[in-house]
């Protein structure tokens, strides 16, 4: 059990509630923001003692009925309750393995649509040409550029139009995964960007929580001009990797750019 991150993941949720938010009446006037620990415990239907002692790093495992009173209590999204119990019982992470052959022939036919496949570390490993169209060829990179959760910290980026937004939906995608510390290169990656990057220690440091499934990215790109593209997100089951499809909305201006990079 990662007694640190569970003991900080219980302080970050229990901070941003009040206690309208779960029907209780505020009382006398507090210290701090969000709920109290016996709040917490009440709503929970556990001890005082014992909550206090998971927030403090040196409480025993909770059980599978604990975690799910904790996640009702601390008012936890499906991500958010998936992240406390990846703390709670952490399985290590499988080995690295190469890309699967079907999601290789997948890409190869995604011909008119850009896409991608990115490893739990946020390395691009696999890409079609109109990806490398939208946004350089990879395999010209050195390997630190191939790695997007990077490139979203790189402030000199005046390209991308939301690039906060993505970074911190980035951020509590790679939380909520749930590999960090155990995956070396994970925790190499967040260990570095912690040090390097102001911004990513800010939204590393809120603890949020959450497995995108659908993207946004606003660009400027200087054949097919200004770009609002969606990007699906698709899990490889039973891997590490990640299918990302970028498309626009039929009879856009975006869609007409991105046949600007197929034709050009």
């Amino acid at each position: 059990m990662d007694r640190a991150e569970l003991s900080g993941f219980l302080r970050s949720r229990r901070a941003r509630l009040q206690p309208a938010d779960v029907g209780l009446e505020p009382g006398p006037r507090r210290q701090a923001p969000g709920l109290r620990r016996t709040e917490v415990a009440l709503l929970a239907g556990i001890s005082i003692d014992y909550y206090v002692r998971l927030e403090q790093g040196r409480g025993p495992n909770p059980s599978k009925q604990v975690l799910t009173a904790l996640g009702r209590a601390l008012r936890l999204t499906g991500d958010e309750h998936a992240y406390l119990r990846q703390l709670a019982r952490p399985a290590p992470p499988p080995p690295p393995r190469p890309v699967p052959g079907n999601v290789l022939r997948l890409l190869d036919r995604l011909a008119d649509v850009p896409a991608m496949v990115i490893d739990a570390a946020y390395d691009v490993v696999a890409w079609n040409r109109l990806l490398a169209a939208l946004i350089g060829n990879p395999a010209t990179w050195p390997p630190r550029r191939r790695n997007r959760l990077r490139r979203l910290f790189d402030t000199t980026d005046t390209i991308t139009g939301n690039r906060l937004e993505l970074a911190r939906l980035c951020v509590a995608d790679l939380r909520a995964a749930g590999r960090y510390p155990a995956d070396p290169a994970v925790r190499e990656l967040v260990d570095e960007l912690l040090g390097e990057s102001p911004e990513f220690a800010r939204l590393w440091a809120e603890r949020e929580g959450v497995v995108p499934r659908t993207l946004t990215k606003v660009t400027n790109h200087p054949v097919a001009g200004p770009l609002e593209l969606d990007c699906e997100i698709l899990a490889v089951p039973g891997h590490e990797h990640r299918l990302l499809i970028y498309t626009a909305a039929p009879g856009s201006p975006s869609e007409e750019g991105l046949k600007r990079l197929l034709t050009g």
